[in-house]
């Protein structure tokens, strides 16, 4: 239903954008974590990259592209529904120049968060680093396209937001100090405010239609299972119930902000409930598998790391798993993710 949804109102989009132009937006810039990173990190010297097989296996070309998937990412699901016929490159990546920065440019970093320690830790881009590779984006795309198209594509591009399990998965709950210094409560407050000086930092740069997704069901992430929940038979609750808390805080400060930015249309993509849904009722959506990655043992969910050319185990169809590796999601699961995120975004496009 959703997705015959999605194609409905794409097509009466399209009718309404005519021949004028072939995308929806004109570009898409994306900042974040693993979840949006399509290669950022294989030019870093940080264990969390996604450049080696089986990653990308079933990619166009199927070779590793720097995204934690077999595939597509939601957001590349997201893009092609608005119209793109390729992909806005990693900005660190060669293809990040000339008239390819017409169409935008991803920032994200696998193992970033909105806290820049959690980022530091992992040897990654922090959030705050990616704002300033933005600006220098805006000098590139300034020179490419002149200064007053540039402003344009800048104000209508779509920005997308997507951090923060990170901050907790590979931080505050591998991190005694930060629990002993936070609650949890305290902990999300700090990131809500981080995230609202970062949303208020880009719409000063000229932003305007901006997407932030909110945390996943924490507890359904076969790692987390692994780690955390032994004791438990499905998703551990007590990480379940953090995410929803933070999700709550988070849909609270994009009220106050649209409050306080004139023309700012904000909108929080709800990847909570399309993911917990996918994991407690994987047949209604077609798969087979949601308590373990395709990559992975089945036993021991640890790390992303388990998703390499020697992994034992490795499933040989992707379509059957909502989780490629222990931690993202398969090509096939984003599908869905994607869809829901077309439907909730309409208000900004």
């Amino acid at each position: 239903m959703v997705l015959n949804l999605v194609m409905c109102v794409c097509g009466l989009l399209f009718l309404y954008i005519g021949n004028a132009q072939d995308t929806i937006v004109p570009a898409i810039i994306t900042f974040g974590d693993s979840i949006v990173d399509v290669g950022n990190n294989n030019y870093l010297s940080t264990l969390f990259r996604a450049d080696k097989p089986p990653y990308g296996r079933d990619f166009v070309n199927h070779q590793p592209t720097g995204r934690f998937c077999n595939g597509k990412l939601a957001t590349d699901f997201v893009a092609g529904t608005l119209g793109f016929k390729s992909y806005a490159p990693a900005y660190l990546s060669p293809e990040a120049s000339g008239k390819t920065l017409l169409i935008g440019a991803n920032f994200a970093s696998a193992g970033s968060g909105y806290y820049d320690k959690t980022a530091t830790q992992n040897h990654a881009i922090p959030l705050s680093q990616q704002l300033k590779y933005y600006k220098e984006y805006q000098s590139k795309l300034a020179e490419v396209a002149g200064q007053s198209k540039a402003k344009s594509i800048m104000k209508d591009a779509l920005y997308v937001l997507t951090t923060g399990t990170t901050d907790f998965i590979q931080n505050y709950y591998t991190n005694s100090y930060l629990r002993k210094t936070y609650t949890v409560e305290q902990y999300s407050s700090m990131l809500i405010s981080l995230m609202k000086n970062f949303t208020e930092n880009l719409y000063d740069l000229g932003a305007r239609k901006i997407g932030v997704t909110s945390l996943p069901p924490l507890g359904c992430i076969p790692l987390e299972r692994t780690l955390a929940g032994t004791h438990e038979s499905g998703c551990v609750s007590q990480l379940n119930t953090d995410a929803q808390g933070f999700n709550k805080m988070l849909n609270n400060a994009a009220t106050s902000l649209k409050k306080k930015c004139p023309d700012l249309r904000l909108v929080i993509f709800d990847i909570y409930k399309p993911v917990y849904d996918l994991v407690n009722s994987p047949s209604m959506y077609g798969f087979a598998e949601a308590g373990r990655g395709c990559c992975g043992t089945g036993t021991v969910e640890l790390t992303t790391a388990l998703c390499n050319s020697h992994s034992l185990g490795t499933c040989s169809n992707a379509t059957q798993y909502v989780f490629f590796d222990s931690a993202h999601t398969s090509e096939a699961a984003n599908k869905v993710i994607a869809d829901e995120m077309i439907n909730q975004g309409l208000s900004i496009i």
